[in-house]
């Protein structure tokens, strides 16, 4: 059995298997020989360039799995008889942590007094909190489990939202009446076509004065002009670890919009999110050649 794998690190934790040639193909460089024989891929990180055309060649392609928790760029190009699987659970900490930090940074304002430090000033002044404040979390998945669990003990109230309303889990359609309430908004919510551009000017426009946009999601789940002119009006601040377009290019806007705090989607790229990835594979090959279950699998928009 053919597989393709990121990276040598995931040879070495397949390699015992029985009857199993594994390929590394990282992404860069031609696309290696033998497509029509594989059987399971592990994409890299990015997305391949000319990722439909490859599929295409892939016809005894039979388990897809990611190493992220987001699956839209191979939803629509999965060959037939394939199964999808995502990497649900292997960038719950990382991503946690980044949210938490992000928040942290931009109510302390340690952007700029990051900047201040570069230019040897002194610019004592009170700063916002986290403590007693409200955050929502858009998306509550594994991911918003892994904040609230890391958010427990900064004396915070956690509002939960899902796409449909369970127990103590508000429904996405309560966004209107939940958004003026929150001092942070964390959006951990999948690309789809329901998510996309689910943050537009009347979203933002709902979000109370001086709270925090915090995107770990994607970043088309954003409309980025409506975001810039809210951020120029000074009524909001955002942390971004996710923009549209992605990478963000020079001279774009956003860059030098006043309150935001960037960093170039980072969150799950961890050891922590390498590790468990690893294991997540394992594990999952182990399913496969037994003719076990799978974990993770999409079924229908996600």
């Amino acid at each position: 059995m053919k597989i393709w794998v990121p990276s040598k690190a995931a040879v070495d934790v397949l390699s015992d298997l029985p009857d199993v040639e594994c390929v590394v193909y990282d992404g860069t460089g031609p696309v290696p020989d033998g497509a029509g024989e594989v059987e399971v891929w592990v994409p890299p990180l990015l997305t391949v360039a000319g990722l439909p055309e490859l599929l295409g060649r892939m016809p005894r392609l039979r388990l897809l799995q990611t190493v992220t928790a987001g699956v839209d760029a191979y939803r629509p190009h999965l060959p037939e008889g394939a199964v999808l699987c995502n990497a649900r659970g292997v960038h719950d900490a990382g991503t946690a942590e980044w949210a938490v930090g992000a928040m942290i940074a931009v109510m302390r304002e340690f952007p700029g007094f990051a900047a201040a430090q570069r230019e040897g000033e002194w610019t004592y002044h009170h700063t916002g909190v986290l403590a007693d404040s409200t955050v929502l979390i858009i998306g509550y998945g594994s991911i918003g489990e892994a904040l609230e669990r890391r958010l427990d003990g900064f004396e915070v109230d956690v509002v939960r939202v899902a796409r449909t309303a369970r127990g103590d889990v508000h429904g996405q359609d309560e966004l209107p009446e939940l958004l003026p309430r929150a001092d942070v908004v964390v959006l951990l919510v999948p690309s789809t076509p329901a998510t996309t551009g689910l943050v537009d000017a009347d979203f933002l426009s709902a979000m109370k004065d001086g709270a925090v946009l915090v995107n770990a999601a994607r970043g088309a789940v954003v409309d980025t002009d409506a975001l810039v002119a809210e951020l120029r009006k000074g009524r909001i601040l955002a942390a971004l670890d996710v923009t549209d377009p992605e990478p963000l290019p020079a001279g774009h806007p956003l860059w030098t919009a006043p309150g935001v705090f960037i960093t170039p989607h980072v969150a799950g790229s961890t050891p922590a999110s390498g590790r468990r990835l690893l294991k997540l594979l394992r594990s999952q090959l182990l399913r496969y050649l037994a003719g076990e279950p799978l974990k993770n699998v999409i079924t229908g928009s996600y």
